[in-house]
């Protein structure tokens, strides 16, 4: 098993990068790319944890070399958002960046299952499936937006309100990943209940949850710890689907007559990808009204 991290020089993928380290199975390599030259010291620090994980780190003109052999490709390279920008502003830096790795990925391991991480996912997405369309190497089941942040913050801040074990909460949150397209489903928590107050209070929460981290690191970055575990969860299930286990996970995928051309859906993991895009389920009447609002904003 090979899985290379696009960008691990950065806060999101260098969180990443150790969790994979420590948590990958015996055996697997681990690939680091950035364009930033402390990559190779990111590898070497690394490399010094006791796990049966190699670790190799590749610099600015390397990508292909990282990139080889690549099962599991992920993303998180590029400029993360600061203080008054919103993800328009960080699209416009960073679809060329996503553009560029992409490439790299048509020309070094076409067939790689591909998460990305760079914001505003609900664009960028749609940029590495151009790129892969053009070659002719795309396939629909191995292009995923990592949407897990949400499920996971969701899972702690319903943990927080309700003061229950987060090990045993599991939230479902569909849409894209900004704003107001992101929709947890609290209608379908098990083993709690809300209040409309509880409901109405909580879901701006997890929806704006990045603009609270921003804010709490007054212009010294954005979300990276919890993203780096929340990329490094979702890829354990990408990896355990190509092991051939069952995985039912959460991500933004594209969508056959569906709500929109790209929508974040529980799907069913396995050896190709996403084998079975599942369905969401019946919807409040709240969620069924903040779904319909989202979807102008999600097709733009």
């Amino acid at each position: 098993m090979k899985v290379a991290v696009l960008g691990a020089a950065g806060g999101i993928g260098q969180a990443l990068s150790l969790l994979l380290k420590t948590g990958l199975p015996a055996g697997s390599e681990l690939s680091l790319y950035d364009v930033a030259p402390v990559v190779p010291g990111v590898a070497v620090d690394l490399s010094h944890i006791p796990t049966d994980v190699k670790v190799a780190g590749f610099g600015a003109d390397d990508l292909n070399k990282a990139l080889e052999g690549s099962d599991i490709v992920l993303i998180p390279a590029g400029m993360p958002r600061k203080p008054g920008m919103d993800r328009a502003d960080l699209f416009n830096v960073n679809a060329g960046i996503i553009k560029t790795l992409a490439e790299g990925i048509v020309a070094s391991c076409p067939k790689a299952l591909v998460g990305i991480i760079t914001n505003p996912v609900n664009g960028t997405v749609p940029i590495v499936a151009e790129v892969f369309k053009k070659a002719g190497t795309y396939d629909a089941k191995r292009v995923f937006g990592i949407t897990t942040l949400d499920v996971i913050r969701s899972e702690a801040f319903v943990a927080e309100l309700k003061g229950v074990d987060v090990a045993t909460v599991k939230v479902p949150v569909i849409g894209g990943h900004s704003g107001t397209t992101i929709l947890p489903l609290l209608s379908q928590v098990e083993g709690v209940s809300f209040t409309d107050e509880e409901v109405a209070a909580l879901t701006p929460r997890i929806q704006n949850a990045g603009t609270e981290v921003v804010n709490a690191k007054a212009g010294g970055g954005s979300a990276t710890l919890s993203m780096g575990a929340a990329a490094a969860r979702f890829c354990m299930s990408l990896v355990k689907g190509l092991q051939g286990e069952e995985v039912v996970d959460y991500a933004y995928v594209a969508v056959e007559n569906g709500d929109a051309e790209y929508f974040a859906h529980p799907v069913r993991l396995g050896k190709n990808g996403v084998e079975e895009i599942l369905s969401y389920g019946e919807l409040s009447a709240f969620e069924t009204k903040a779904k319909n609002d989202m979807l102008e904003t999600l097709k733009k």
